[in-house]
């Protein structure tokens, strides 16, 4: 776990070791244990490294491969590194250290880019090749690692982080209008643009090349998602049975290291169950749990806390367990150190993200996790039952787009943005954005409920997981904390994709005789679904020998702060501080009007607008940050 930057002067102009080391350095906190650097007059790489496996200099990058053909720099883990290894080793190939990085440079000598689509980890990839003096860039399958680029079609300029590139003495900051229109209507962003103007990031699972004759950066994508093919011979048994077979293997798997390992034990199922498969292979393995000050939480919020059940398992398991207990004065503090450090802002109320990861840093430097298993397995099922019952594409997606315009509907754009932005942006846009996720893949199908539900699985690992895993890297990254996810396992992950969706979702079937009723289209649309609990039926069954059956059978919980709460109490001054005052920098783009009418509703409870007021705090200090320089 690394953080990594370069630049390809495609003109031929020489960089600069100063430009480069100022690049890198916008990234030590990714690598606080060592650093390298190459430089070969027009093309730079340099690397920041957190040091996992083998610790020695020996793992120290850039690495060229021993024919001298490669320079690559990594940022991630390849858990299949060993077999990979041993295969090149019968073709002859030699090494000199433990480190996996080492395997992807012999194994570009032998396989070329190619050996990027054998990788069973996660990646972000720059790789030099000195003979064809071309530079190729690819990132994982599901896009653990983030890798982003500017390209200005005289210098292609990538890293880890948007804020090494913001250091490229030719780049300038400016928002792209596009992308903040995405933001606010999402609070995430579906293409792979950013808040800065020209930079985008690289999708998962893709691989470019760019050489001294390049126009344009061309993707090749090499994998994707595909729930459309599931196996219906397959028993509920047998699913059960391979799920647990291949979630066990996975976790072990993702323990390889030669630096201690810990999980995050929220109290849900899926890090409960990690956390048992984990705890049999190290003695004394350390937890963490995040959780809040409940005393002004109200209403659902009141059940947000976790650490109860954090502790029932920590002490099933005997585990070293420690808690971050989070009021509502923390956020004041983070905030701005979280919006620099995320940049590219995404999903969630994330700064728990950020308190929970700076704890396990203090005790380890590998930490796993349990992000993905929702997604797999169907745990969300008060979204797929919003579409369950559609009548056709266009159907899916009125009702869908609906949903997911999480924060501000295209018809009030004209309220949220100022004039001078309104004018400049496509309110169609962000429609077109989300129908594009969809009819990019031509193999999904409209035509029954389990169609529906499988689409939907696949909006969502495609969009919003994405936006959880960025959220995941930058936050731990921040802290010098390498995150891993079992469930995004090539083996698991190829699994649960075929494994039906009646299995995954409990009460399907009795769904779908509801709307199989002789009765009119109009009646069966106003069917009202209350099986809202009964996602990741066939996980749960899979996990019943790991963990404490009051664990199984506990209900969906996020993990979120009560902000609906301290937005109307301790936070309220805050937010009107930060947003209302005569100071504030993003007001260039944000109606302040809007902002005030938003500020007024939550207070007064007319309407709760804790993601909106969150992601309007995330943009205005992302606009003091990047465009107004206030460095914290």
């Amino acid at each position: 776990m690394c953080g990594i930057a370069g630049v390809f002067n495609l003109d031929g102009r020489n960089f600069s070791m100063t430009s480069l080391v100022g690049m890198a350095n916008e990234i030590a906190h990714r690598g606080p244990d060592d650093e390298g650097f190459y430089l070969d007059d027009n093309i730079g790489l340099a690397h920041k490294r957190l040091s996992i496996l083998d610790t020695t200099t020996k793992g120290r990058q850039p690495m060229t491969s021993k024919d001298g053909e490669w320079v690559i720099v990594f940022n991630g883990c390849i858990y299949n590194f060993l077999s990979i290894k041993e295969e090149l080793k019968s073709k002859g190939y030699y090494f000199n250290s433990n480190s996996d990085t080492e395997v992807i440079a012999e194994g570009l000598c032998e396989y070329g880019p190619k050996i990027f689509e054998r990788f069973n980890g996660m990646f972000a990839i720059g790789a030099w090749n000195t003979k064809e003096r071309k530079l190729y860039l690819s990132r994982d399958r599901f896009g653990v690692k983030p890798l982003y680029y500017w390209f200005n079609g005289k210098s292609l300029v990538f890293a880890s982080e948007i804020k090494a590139i913001i250091k490229h003495p030719d780049f300038n900051v400016e928002v792209d209008l596009d992308a903040l229109n995405e933001y606010f209507t999402f609070q995430n962003l579906f293409t792979y643009k950013t808040l800065f103007k020209g930079v985008e990031m690289l999708p998962q699972a893709n691989t470019v090349s760019i050489d001294s004759t390049s126009t344009f950066v061309k993707h090749h994508s090499w994998w994707d998602y595909d729930f459309s093919k599931p196996d219906y011979n397959i028993s509920f048994e047998d699913a059960r049975a391979e799920t647990n077979r291949l979630f066990e293997q996975a976790v072990q798997r993702q323990m390889i290291a030669d630096v201690p390992v810990g999980t995050y034990l929220s109290g849900g199922m899926d890090s409960g169950s990690i956390t048992a498969v984990a705890s049999r292979h190290v003695n004394r393995l350390t937890t963490f749990t995040c959780g809040f000050d409940m005393s002004e939480a109200t209403g659902r919020e009141a059940n947000f806390d976790e650490r109860r059940d954090a502790e029932i398992m920590a002490n099933y398991f005997k585990t070293e367990h420690y808690e971050q207990v989070m009021n509502a004065g923390d956020i004041k503090w983070s905030l701005p150190r979280l919006v620099y450090h995320l940049e590219d802002l995404r999903v969630g109320m994330s700064y728990p993200n950020y308190y929970i990861s700076r704890l396990a840093s203090k005790f380890v430097k590998v930490c796993l996790q349990g992000t993905g298993g929702d997604e797999l397995f169907g745990g969300y099922p008060w979204r797929y039952y919003k579409v369950f019952d559609s009548l056709s594409q266009k159907d899916f997606f009125n009702q869908y787009y609906g949903f997911w315009q999480r924060m501000v509907p295209d018809d009030d754009k004209d309220q949220l943005f100022t004039n001078s932005v309104y004018r400049q942006i496509d309110t169609n846009e962000p429609r077109e954005i989300f129908e594009r996720v969809f009819t990019f893949n031509d193999k999904l199908k409209y035509d029954t409920p389990e169609e529906h539900i499988q689409n939907s699985l696949y909006f969502e690992i495609k969009t919003f997981l994405n936006g959880l895993l960025i959220v995941g890297d930058k936050l731990s990254m921040a802290n010098g904390l390498e995150e891993r996810f079992p469930f995004l396992d090539n083996d698991l992950v190829d699994f649960a994709q075929q494994v039906p969706v009646k299995y995954k979702l409990g009460n399907l079937q009795s769904e779908i005789n509801r709307i199989n009723e002789n009765a009119p289209a109009s009646v069966k649309r106003k069917l009202s679904y209350q099986t809202y609990d009964d996602g990741k039926n066939v996980l749960r069954k899979a996990m019943t020998n790991l963990i404490p059956e009051k664990i199984i059978n506990r209900k969906k919980q996020g993990f979120s702060a009560p902000e609906e709460s301290w937005y109307r109490g301790e936070n309220a001054e805050y937010v009107k501080e930060i947003l209302l005052n005569g100071n504030t920098v993003s007001s260039d783009y944000i109606n302040r009007d809007y902002i005030s009418k938003v500020v007024d509703e939550h207070i007064n409870k007319n309407q709760n607008h804790r993601l909106l007021i969150w992601s309007l705090l995330n943009f205005e200090w992302w606009c003091r940050i990047f465009l107004n320089k206030e460095y914290v």
